[in-house]
């Protein structure tokens, strides 16, 4: 009997030095091991998508290691240091969206980039993901909440400068993500629940005038689409319609891996990156995209716990905005993807083919990890 409970305290003693290793390196553990099914899956599912293109899946490969450094190098940073910097990141944010609106890398009749020849090519617009709800949880903790009415306009000046500038590239859906992002913290800083539906009320006008004044003509259209993607069969609706037969014809567990027709023979535009959960839906069926599905909900869980765990008013804004706005990635993409949402150019999380924009996300998994692993420190930012 002694010695069965001496074994029964070893693993006990085992799974606690376990624990306070990764404690002591700033990881959690939960959060790790997802990603890294979900860079698995990613890898699995892109061969696929990108008709096995293997310098594309050797690039996405080399962006999971790149992403998978910035979150562990990121989640050594103590929260409060990392607020100290958050005004810097703000400005330096804003002065980049501002080189792009002046000498912008134009592709695909969108100017996004800053291109340094020979050098590095990224998105500029894919870092204010993270910043962006940084500032506002910085800007927030540092008042009472509920926040006011002069602290709630200043936060929406805040938010409203880079989306207009991302309005101006054009880029839709990264301008969607970047407003969620800061009304998330917002949200989760106890904003009234009158000023809410204030807001809402006001959005009629505001998205009457962006129809008339601020969308292009490509980006009406694609709403159009949306509401009767058969109107154009051919043309702005065959994303749609393909789209919803691969998922369609996936069945309950798919065709196999590697036997989707609808990318394979190039019926379905953009596989590898905005419309791949529609390869995955037909390789693996209902079973692989609930399977997704599921890891995507464990991953938005955990965000949660470490938001209701955080010590910190700085922490609990900022894990609460980056947790909800993973979330509405998720929605998004798969909204539209299923014909649900219009196309507004959102890539599947962690799936979709894309460096800038895979970095970016495991960089905000480690502003998670860091809030999680650095709970002693109790000062007010």
């Amino acid at each position: 009997m002694n010695s069965n409970f001496d074994r029964t305290l070893s693993r006990e003693d085992v799974l606690r030095r376990r624990s306070s290793l990764l404690q002591r390196l700033h990881i959690d553990g939960p959060l790790l091991l997802l990603l890294l099914l979900l860079a698995c899956g990613s890898l699995f599912v892109l061969y696929s998508a990108s008709g096995k293109d293997v310098d594309l899946l050797l690039k996405q490969a080399s962006s999971f290691g790149l992403g998978m450094a910035s979150m562990l190098l990121i989640a050594q940073v103590e929260p409060r240091f990392m607020a100290r910097w958050v005004p810097l990141g703000y400005v330096c944010g804003v002065l980049l969206l501002l080189v792009v609106e002046v000498m912008g890398h134009n592709a695909m009749g969108a100017t996004r980039w800053i291109n340094i020849p020979g050098v590095i090519r990224f998105q500029p617009s894919e870092f204010l993901k993270i910043i962006m709800p940084a500032t506002i949880a910085w800007y927030l903790s540092r008042s009472s909440l509920p926040p006011s009415f002069k602290h709630t306009l200043v936060s929406l000046a805040l938010i409203g400068v880079p989306c207009v500038l991302i309005l101006r590239q054009p880029d839709l859906g990264t301008a969607v993500l970047i407003l969620a992002s800061g009304a998330f913290v917002l949200f989760v800083a106890g904003l009234r629940w009158l000023w809410i539906a204030g807001a809402a009320a006001a959005a009629v006008p505001v998205v009457v005038g962006m129809w008339y004044f601020v969308l292009h003509e490509y980006q009406k259209q694609r709403i159009h689409t949306f509401l009767d993607p058969e109107s154009d069969p051919l043309g702005t609706g065959w994303n749609i319609i393909q789209s919803k037969a691969a998922i369609g014809s996936g069945g309950v567990f798919g065709k196999g891996w590697l036997l989707g027709t609808q990318s394979h023979l190039d019926f379905l535009p953009e596989s590898h990156t905005d419309f791949i959960i529609a390869v995955l839906s037909e390789e693996f069926g209902l079973v692989g995209a609930c399977l997704l599905l599921m890891v995507y909900l464990m991953l938005i869980a955990r965000g949660l716990v470490i938001t209701v765990q955080a010590q910190t008013l700085f922490g609990k804004l900022l894990a609460g905005g980056l947790t909800l706005t993973f979330f509405v990635y998720v929605f998004i993409n798969i909204g539209m993807v299923s014909g649900l949402l219009p196309v507004v150019g959102v890539p599947l999380p962690f799936i979709s083919y894309g460096g800038t924009s895979l970095v970016t996300l495991m960089s905000g998994f480690g502003v998670l990890m860091s809030i999680h692993t650095h709970r002693k420190w109790i000062t007010k930012v």
